[in-house]
């Protein structure tokens, strides 16, 4: 299968401003978003933070109340169409037949794009290879596991062979074999040039796919930058000791003359930020000379688990 892909523009999906409000709920407030073409963004956010709204607009299924977006570079509300035939969605609820097979399921959905039976044939053949179905091809939908449910439903949404992909939450609900399976089709989709939007609940699944993430919180972006730059935000590496014996804590936070240590002595713990190439080393020195036995050390560097707590601590 050819995925064609433009020259034309460098940015895949570009908002500026875009708010939304149902009712007296203001649930965007002016979300600003950047995707380069054949990249990954994941759009990471508290429940109701306005992760799906923001995916709805920039898929043309819901109008903003304000603010400009393109994808594929056409407009989201005055060329929908365009974008329509540029994008693949797979939404958070599978939109695949249970009653019908692998191969029926994909036939359709060529069926809905206008291709001729030919090449509804071939484009089905095709994708059920690629998305490791074949085998699995002449049985009903509702024999699939997650796993093989969701990757059909992501296969449905490359029938037109797009550009552009929006992935809502697709892994939500599976199992972590079927999870990897999917990030593994994921990063050939993105290996292959298509340009991913992705909304997830799973901070670790960022980590592991995103060459952005940009946090959404109270309807606005409140960061957005590379993986390794959003944990440097966060602050350096910890220096993490566990003491043999839980009355030497307050000597070794003495000893180490660390004004920033945590000390916990129910835990027998130490925590420090580390200073330098050199500072697990002296460290340890310090508590020896004061002999003091260190039963554990670990050297832990900001999770994306820490940014997404700092970055929403004000709405939780």
């Amino acid at each position: 299968m050819n995925v064609i892909h433009s020259s034309s523009f460098t940015d895949a999906i570009h908002a500026r401003g875009l708010t939304k409000s149902f009712g007296s709920t203001r649930v965007l407030a002016g979300v600003d978003l950047t995707v380069p073409v054949g990249t990954l963004l994941a759009l990471l956010g508290p429940n109701g933070s306005g992760k799906t709204t923001t995916v709805r607009i920039l898929t043309t299924l819901l109008a903003p109340d304000a603010g400009t977006a393109s994808v594929g570079g056409h407009d989201v509300t005055r060329e929908g169409v365009a974008v329509r035939r540029a994008i693949g969605l797979t939404a958070q609820q599978a939109t695949v037949d249970d009653l019908l097979t692998g191969r029926e399921n994909l036939e359709l959905f060529a069926g809905l794009h206008q291709l001729g039976r030919r090449q509804a044939r071939r484009q089905a053949g095709e994708l059920l290879e690629r998305f490791h179905l074949t085998a699995a091809a002449g049985r009903r939908v509702a024999t699939y596991s997650g796993g093989m449910r969701r990757r059909l439903d992501l296969a449905a949404s490359m029938v037109s062979a797009p550009r552009i992909l929006f992935l809502d939450e697709p892994t939500t609900g599976l199992d972590p074999r079927s999870r990897a399976e999917l990030w593994s089709v994921i990063r050939e989709l993105l290996a292959s040039g298509t340009t991913i939007l992705l909304t997830t609940q799973y901070l670790e699944e960022a980590d592991q796919l995103a060459d952005r993430i940009a946090v959404i919180d109270g309807g606005r972006v409140v960061a957005d930058d590379s993986p390794a730059a959003l944990k440097r935000q966060v602050g350096s590496e910890r220096l993490m000791l566990r003491l043999a014996h839980a009355q030497d804590v307050a000597r070794a936070g003495a000893a180490l003359g660390d004004a920033g240590a945590h000390l916990d002595v129910d835990a027998r713990q130490v925590v420090l930020a580390v200073r330098g190439p050199d500072h697990l080393r002296r460290a340890l020195d310090l508590l020896h000379r004061a002999g003091i036995e260190v039963e554990h050390v670990e050297l832990r560097t900001p999770t994306l688990d820490d940014v997404f707590f700092e970055l929403t601590a004000a709405a939780a």
